[in-house]
């Protein structure tokens, strides 16, 4: 039997960060970029803007496959899996694990919202063009969800525990959720936890055009389109990339001589039961996801350093967050800086969580909070402290990310500051 009491659970830490991400190929380019006020936002370039009302995009650039998987695997496989075996690589080697003692303790986590589109679109294009025979016998493995977690486990070596959690924009979120119950509860030692999407397609333009849930109004302006928080917010940017970490149960870390980032000390996950793209706009099931988290890290509202937003730079969604700040903090929400990184990477889907995590870690550890970019004309419904424009310093001893996906899903992290035992 598992023994479940608090004694017993583990401490689990964060050792590597990995991510390929539109402000760069590498999580410090992407790091250096969001901090100094860079977007990734531009003009939607890889396939014809025209044909859509909305032509803005933050598209991954200047990244090569090839570097990280062979010819023939790069061709057999969707953009998606490419980013997150890439983001799953670096974060081994920013890690240092590159042996493991047990590789059935060490497991892939890595989620995504959608999976392969992009494979969805090329295929079923070849299908009613030039009939099912041209079909490529690798479309199912390519366009699956899970496939970026089982590629990534067999170039990492890992035979532990692995799946891809799918829960739309909160899918990295709940994959590294996932990952440190496991660690935990003693079932594994290690796990690389993420999230991946390659989302900048037809198909998914497409979708979420007709859906009128992305921004219109800044074509001819790309770079302030998303903009979280903001009162001319219209809608999210497409984005796309991914981003893995490196959890370790802290004994496991400690053995090895691993370099620590920070602590994850709380998870917790709901749902709104509400509607199904939208969120309930008092907040009130996302403030009860944040305060499960925080009590499951013993620590109280006045606590808390920074929370990473979800801020997606939609009308509901950012209502619905302050609201929830409001009830989860009380009156400490007017002094905790928050901040939603989605004005300069545009809406990452299933990775987005797995980024703004790793900013919490990076942010624990430099004291530099990133700002909301295209903060401009404050709305009086989000009248909290955005960070706007600008990046500030301050000691982060305790930072809080959440994040909401389409169906009502709701997750939220809690990271501190190291502390030896």
């Amino acid at each position: 039997m598992v023994d479940l009491s608090r004694n017993s659970l583990r401490r689990v830490v964060v050792t590597g960060l990995g991510a390929v991400t539109p402000l760069g190929p590498d999580f410090t380019s992407s790091w250096d970029g969001l901090v100094a006020g860079r977007t990734g936002v531009g003009p939607l370039t890889k396939i014809d803007a025209s044909l859509f009302p909305c032509r803005v995009a933050a598209e991954v650039q200047d990244f090569d496959a090839g570097r990280f998987l062979d010819g023939k695997e790069v061709r057999r496989h969707d953009p998606f899996t490419h980013y997150a075996v890439a983001a799953a690589h670096m974060a081994r080697d920013d890690a240092a694990l590159h042996r493991y003692t047990d590789p059935q303790r060490v497991g892939v986590i890595i989620g995504s919202g959608i999976g392969g589109l992009r494979t969805i679109d090329v295929q079923s294009r070849i299908l009613h063009s030039q009939g099912p025979r041209r079909v490529s016998p690798f479309m199912i493995p390519a366009l699956i969800a899970d496939m970026a977690s089982g590629v990534a486990a067999i170039g990492l070596g890992a035979r532990g525990p692995n799946f891809a959690a799918l829960t739309a924009c909160s899918s990295g979120a709940h994959s590294i959720g996932e990952a440190y119950h496991f660690l935990r509860l003693g079932k594994a030692d290690a796990i690389f936890a993420g999230g991946t999407e390659g989302s900048v397609n037809a198909f998914s333009i497409a979708g979420f055009c007709a859906m009128r849930a992305v921004s219109t109004a800044f074509n001819d302006d790309p770079a302030r389109a998303s903009r979280p928080f903001d009162a001319d917010r219209d809608g999210f940017v497409v984005g796309e990339g991914a981003c893995v970490l490196v959890l370790e149960t802290l004994d496991h870390a400690l053995a090895r001589g691993a370099r620590i980032y920070c602590e994850v000390t709380g998870y917790a996950a709901s749902c709104d039961a509400h509607h199904v793209t939208a969120p309930v706009l008092g907040g009130e099931v996302l403030a009860q996801t944040i305060g499960d988290a925080l009590r499951e890290s013993a620590l109280e509202p006045g606590d808390v350093d920074y929370v990473n937003a979800h801020g997606t730079s939609t009308p509901y969604n950012d209502l619905c967050e302050s609201n929830a700040y409001k009830l989860a903090f009380g009156e400490e929400a007017y002094r905790i800086p928050i901040s939603s990184v989605k004005g300069a990477t545009g809406h990452m889907l299933g990775a987005a969580g797995a980024f703004e995590a790793a900013v919490c870690a990076r942010t624990i550890v430099t004291g530099i909070i990133p700002p909301t970019l295209n903060y401009e004309r404050p709305d009086p419904a989000c009248d909290l402290n955005y960070v706007p424009n600008v990046a500030i310093r301050r000691e982060v001893r305790v930072a809080v990310s959440d994040n909401l996906g389409f169906g009502g899903h709701n997750a939220a992290l809690v990271f501190q500051k190291f502390s030896p035992p």
